[in-house]
């Protein structure tokens, strides 16, 4: 499964896209040059777009809340103290904006 983060609209400017619907409420970010995933905004998830983590340049991210902790992997201990969501952590993520 791939990691992705969760931005808050305001905070995130894209290049040129070439934008997929998968469906009704969902939509993807695709480079328009390459063709590699960018990013997805969800029509039930107004408040917030996923970027996927291999795509983010730096460190100086600080994460709020590890989501679907119920689904890492079993070599993934995930510490520092922060709060984890057992599955989707939507509500959780709406709430820290």
């Amino acid at each position: 499964m791939p990691a992705f983060a969760a931005f808050s609209p305001t905070s995130v400017s894209v290049l040129p896209l070439k934008s997929v619907t998968t469906n009704p409420s969902v939509e993807r970010w695709n480079c328009a040059a390459c063709g590699s995933p960018i990013g997805a905004p969800f029509a039930y998830l107004p408040d917030q777009i996923y970027i996927p983590l291999g795509i983010i340049d730096g460190d100086d991210l600080i994460p709020q809340i590890h989501c679907h902790a119920g689904q890492a992997a079993a070599w993934l201990h995930l510490d520092g103290g922060l709060p984890q969501a057992v599955e989707t952590g939507r509500d959780k993520l709406t709430d820290l904006d």
